[in-house]
């Protein structure tokens, strides 16, 4: 069912060819208490195909979290223009950009539950404080999209827990399940994983690519390390000094890669490769561009 709820709402929101998101030419200044200026995101385009997952990788400061805001107007750009589906959300009045919101998830590093409610509670708070398609949801279909998303996420045993009784990565399916209730085409990730342990972190990237699969959300995430993108993305920019340096698909072979991050990821899925070949094999010098 809840396949189902985002595919018409994918079906709904996207009234034009791909891609999905488009930054046309966006930018981002911010002042400083002492007075200077910082471009956290210099003139800067990209474009994401509906059913991506697609990472912004970069070094702490390079502009990657401001970045991945102005897709969802949380970061207003200082110019440009942000469409999702075919629609410039830069044009909206604040009310059509709440309704366009609803077609956005996003989940955070430090997971932003309510503390004071349960888990239950936290997943259908996005439900209860919007209309739906056809005004207020009754509570029955709450209660029913809140089992489907815990469901979805693998912590339905969990609904009744509140956010102090639970691990950091049973938090943060916690919050991907609320990001998810209102059946959004896009799931905006700032660096989900960068507050849990490697393997609830393997886990977790587990989680996203099986719902990428099953239901084609669009996902976009901002990582500073290179093995979630090796593990999850399809495509992948490199983010550096507020811009796009490069982007390209992660699976991509024999192409020498402009940026050391770039060159690194390549390392990664080579050496990643080479482990899962039979020993005994000499890696071909050409191998450290494959």
């Amino acid at each position: 069912m809840l396949a189902h709820s985002v595919l018409m709402h994918m079906t709904n929101l996207v009234s034009t060819p791909e891609p999905l998101i488009r930054l046309d030419q966006v930018s981002r200044r911010f002042t400083l208490p002492d007075g200077r200026t910082l471009d956290a995101v210099r003139p800067t385009s990209l474009e994401i195909a509906a059913g991506d997952v697609f990472g912004l990788v970069g070094k702490s400061g390079a502009g990657k979290s401001t970045l991945l805001r102005l897709i969802n107007l949380l970061e207003r750009p200082d110019a440009g223009r942000v469409f999702v589906g075919g629609r410039e959300l830069t044009a909206l009045s604040r009310g059509e950009l709440r309704e366009a919101r609803q077609g956005i998830g996003m989940i955070f590093q430090q997971f932003n539950l309510l503390q004071n409610a349960n888990v239950f509670d936290n997943v259908a708070f996005p439900l209860r404080i919007r209309q739906g398609a056809h005004g207020r949801r009754t509570k029955a279909q709450i209660d029913a999209r809140v089992r489907e998303c815990l469901a979805l996420v693998g912590i339905s045993e969990k609904i009744d827990s509140h956010p102090a009784q639970l691990s950091g990565g049973q938090k943060q399916r916690v919050a991907i399940a609320r990001a998810l209730a209102s059946a959004p085409a896009v799931l905006l990730c700032d660096e989900p994983t960068s507050a849990l342990d490697a393997e609830t972190t393997t886990e977790l990237l587990a989680t996203l690519r099986d719902i990428n699969a099953r239901i084609g959300v669009t996902i976009v995430i901002v990582t500073h390390e290179l093995a979630v993108v090796n593990a999850l993305c399809r495509r992948v920019a490199v983010v550096e000094d507020g811009r796009i340096a490069e982007r390209f698909d992660v699976a991509e072979t024999g192409v020498l890669r402009q940026t050391g991050l770039g060159r690194e990821l390549v390392r990664l899925r080579a050496d990643a490769r080479q482990a899962a070949e039979p020993s005994g094999e000499l890696q071909r010098p050409e191998a450290a561009y494959a």
